[in-house]
């Protein structure tokens, strides 16, 4: 070999060293973008933000530089209810014509089309920001969790992320869950050391609590160093919606009208509470595989027959949902102090009337959207996992072990190039 090569190869080295200097001062100078894609609990389609964040100090940590939504196509969207509800793929199966043999196949063949569709997402939110593909560093997408149980310290995310790499062009960040959990962590909630960056530094706010299908909260600042407190409360949309599709056909209760037309059913709201998760300390993360509808099928069941006489509509339901999630946020939040403002981001900051409900059980804090400091409530997810896509490529730690219970930081996420 010749050895005047090595010299070559050093100078060449050199060269490309001196030309790429002001990259050394922001490794994301040419790709300063990131995309946040999350699709929750709810299952009413995904949301897809384009992100640029800094770290300059000066007040400014993120700016949004547009999003995009789409609803999940029908097919999809029934697979993963169905995925998403212990023992209720054999009877999605038997009702589509697909020659499927198990579960494995409806979540492998789910986690292609889920792939697809969350690119359709990004190209369409590209082309509506006129921002290239090259200019953006990586896609933090969440995937859509089937299966939480941290009990046995495993969570599955579906998503082919192959799928969405190759069609969008951008390395895709997921599968944040499991490393955290790999560490003796619960893999969730993943939110709050973002929420503690994006809001930590403003005045008089006490805590963050994001009502998506499931509610959970972050409080920020809770050691005085910086470090966030947070964990799951427990249901919030899930089952408000499910119940309102089964009756109306709706998909969500808009502004929690129907639940404002009903009563609480008392003796409901008290068997609800009952549940055991409420009881548990942190760390606590859970999902549908403990909130689901035949769960409030069976404590319906239960309260005929121990109140024979009782009658209620099932706008009275909606009602007792909506002060399940209230009442059962309300008290977590309350263990860290009753004052102070508490930001609510998430598809339930939507709801008026389950905000005037939290607002009823914290009297003395101030409750109010994050679209109250101009970020929009159903983006906020969305943006934590641009932030946590950022915080994996650039080598930083994403969890706090304080909320998850994990034994230290570690990186989120796995990349696909």
């Amino acid at each position: 070999m010749n050895p005047d090569i090595f010299a070559d190869l050093n100078a060449l080295f050199d060269e490309q060293l001196s030309s790429n200097s002001a990259l050394d001062d922001d490794p994301l100078a040419a790709s300063p973008y990131f995309i946040g894609m999350m699709s929750g609990t709810s299952l009413d389609g995904m949301d897809a933000v384009l992100c640029q964040f800094f770290d300059d100090n000066n007040g400014r940590t993120v700016e949004i530089i547009g999003s995009h939504s789409l609803p999940f196509p029908d097919d999809l969207r029934a697979a993963l209810l169905a995925l998403t509800t212990p023992n209720r793929v054999a009877d999605w199966i038997s009702a589509h014509d697909f020659a499927f043999e198990s579960e494995l196949d409806v979540f492998g063949w789910a986690s292609v089309y889920y792939g697809h569709f969350a690119a359709q997402v990004v190209i369409e939110l590209l082309d509506k920001t006129g921002v290239s593909a090259d200019e953006v560093s990586a896609i933090g997408c969440h995937g859509q969790t089937v299966r939480h149980r941290p009990q046995w310290a495993f969570s599955l995310q579906l998503l082919d992320p192959n799928v969405l790499a190759e069609q969008t062009g951008i390395a895709v960040v997921s599968d944040f869950r499991r490393r955290d959990m790999a560490v003796g962590g619960q893999g969730a909630p993943l939110v709050p050391a973002f929420h503690q960056a994006m809001f930590g530094a403003v005045a008089d706010i006490k805590a963050v609590l994001n009502l998506g299908g499931i509610a959970n909260i972050t409080v920020l600042d809770h050691d005085g160093f910086g470090t966030p407190m947070g964990f799951d409360t427990g249901v919030a949309n899930l089952l408000m919606d499910a119940w309102i599709a089964r009756h109306t056909g709706r998909l969500y209760d808009k502004d929690g009208a129907w639940a404002a037309s009903g009563a609480v059913i008392v003796p409901l709201l008290e068997r609800l509470l009952t549940h055991p998760f409420f009881a548990k300390a942190a760390p606590k993360s859970t999902g549908r595989e403990e909130f689901h509808l035949d769960w409030l099928d069976d404590n319906l069941l239960a309260l005929s027959y121990n109140h024979p006489n009782l009658r209620y509509s099932p706008a009275d339901v909606q009602a007792t949902l909506a002060e399940l999630t209230a009442i059962s946020s309300a008290r977590e939040i309350a263990r860290f102090g009753d004052t102070g403002v508490l930001l609510v981001c998430g598809g339930g900051a939507r709801n008026g009337y389950l905000m005037s409900r939290l607002a009823a059980h914290l009297p003395m804090m101030t409750v109010m959207p994050t679209d109250s400091l101009g970020v929009d409530v159903s983006l906020v997810e969305g943006m934590a996992f641009a932030w946590l896509a950022r915080q994996n490529i650039l080598a930083r730690t994403g969890n706090v072990p304080a909320v998850t219970g994990a034994d230290k930081a570690v990186v989120l996420g796995q990349v696909c190039f």
